[in-house]
């Protein structure tokens, strides 16, 4: 008989959490994971023979989704290779497993986890970083995949049936929405952004629809880059090369690079001029020193969370709704995976159905020399509907499954077998 192979991953499902809730923006920035860490974190992990892991690595969380039992080893790679220890890492992580886990991701992608509520930019994230492991890995993982996917459609249905995405409140919204409401006169005021990465680009475009006509300008370390997001929203973009000699003449700055230091100190505002510095960066690539100097102002992503607490209370009123589409959803998923795991149970099932579909068909053409195509087909629904009972039966039943698989395969190959040798 074959073997069923337990592929029920669920059980080795598990995220390792660190998010604004227990750590503040100086801590979680210690453990921020780069592009260039990747290569090396998911050929430790494959080097281990510790299944899969991808880590989402955002201005308020890093996550590290993996599937494996031993997701402390794994935490411990990733912790060695961004250069902490365990110890430090672990007493701000959350912790999740099994079912748990599966629903944390679904929550985060739909933005009921993000420090603004309803705040979507997570699941281009999620997305990101996925691609990214899956580039390195060179293999996709069918448990991940669903589940990202699954993940992606849960974004896509709130956004669509609920409100918990009305008036924009993301980070970089919330920025904007900050300069408009602290700023005069901002159509006269220059308007620097430095960094063109998501939350960069993200600035600009709420930029350009909610203030009029906008004196900005970006700069970004890879120039290229740089020249497609100003034509893209037809404005103008800097070299990086002139960045210090443009400040001198900016009266807002917004810093949404990926440095893992501060770029900005108390250096580049010598001039005295009033400026307002916005650091979007995790972690913090503005010195906080600068708040030193009485015409800078410094304001960080902690700070720009709390400017929008009306919306938030509006969006929280919809959260009953996303959750009831989340429960629907990891119920789908959960059918999916009781199907998957009885997969080879279903299809042994059937493969011995047509087996005996094909002797008795040999035989009847044996002695009558043709065989009713008409015959044929009924045979087939047959075969399928009798499987889709079995099927059934056994998915509704996950702790009889094996009982029923194996007396199956007794009465219909093996009880068969021992009548044809009996006689021969």
């Amino acid at each position: 008989m074959i073997q069923y192979s337990n592929i029920h991953q669920t059980t080795n499902f598990a995220v390792l959490s660190v998010s604004y809730e227990k750590a503040d923006v100086e801590t979680r920035g210690k453990f921020a994971f780069f592009d260039e860490n990747i290569k090396n974190f998911v050929t430790r992990i494959h080097n281990e023979n510790l299944g899969d892991a991808f880590v989402v690595s955002t201005c308020n969380r890093t996550e590290i989704y993996t599937t494996t039992s031993n997701y402390l080893f794994v935490a411990e790679e990733y912790c060695k290779t961004i250069g902490v220890n365990l110890s430090d890492f672990l007493p701000f992580a959350n912790i999740l497993t099994k079912e748990e886990a599966l629903k944390h991701l679904f929550r985060v992608a739909a933005g009921l986890e993000s420090q603004i509520i309803g705040d979507f930019e997570i699941i281009g994230q999620i997305k990101k970083a996925y691609a990214r492991f899956k580039k390195e890995r060179q293999n996709s993982n069918p448990y991940l995949e669903r589940s990202i996917n699954s993940a992606i459609q849960i974004s896509k249905r709130i956004k669509n049936e609920t409100g918990i995405s009305n008036g924009a409140a993301s980070v970089s919204y919330a920025a904007v929405h900050y300069i408009l409401n602290n700023q005069k006169k901002l159509t006269e005021k220059n308007i620097l952004l430095l960094g063109v990465g998501e939350i960069g680009q993200n600035t600009v475009e709420n930029l350009v629809k909610h203030v009029y006509q906008p004196k900005i300008k970006i700069a970004n370390r890879t120039q290229e880059t740089a020249a497609k997001i100003s034509e893209k929203y037809n404005i103008p973009n800097i070299d990086y090369a002139d960045f210090d000699q443009e400040i001198e003449n900016t009266d807002i700055l917004i810093v949404a690079t990926g440095a893992k230091t501060p770029i900005i100190n108390k250096s580049h505002f010598q001039n005295g001029r009033e400026t307002l510095v916005i650091d979007l960066s995790i972690p913090h690539n503005v010195d906080k020193n600068v708040s030193e100097l009485s015409h800078v102002t410094l304001i960080d992503v902690d700070e720009l969370s709390k400017q929008i607490q009306q919306t938030i209370q509006q969006r929280e009123k919809e959260i009953p709704k996303a959750e009831k589409i989340i429960k629907e959803m990891t119920k789908d998923f959960l059918e999916w995976e009781k199907k998957r795991k009885l997969a080879p149970n279903i299809h042994h099932f059937k493969a011995v159905l047509k087996n005996m579909e094909r002797n008795e068909m040999h035989n009847f053409y044996r002695k009558n020399k043709y065989i009713n195509i008409n015959d044929m087909e009924l045979s087939e629904k047959m075969i399928q509907k009798i499987t889709n009972r079995f099927a059934k039966y056994i998915i509704d039943n996950p702790l009889k499954a094996e009982e029923i698989s194996k007396l199956m395969h007794e009465i219909l190959v093996e009880q068969p077998n021992n009548e044809f040798n009996e006689k021969h």
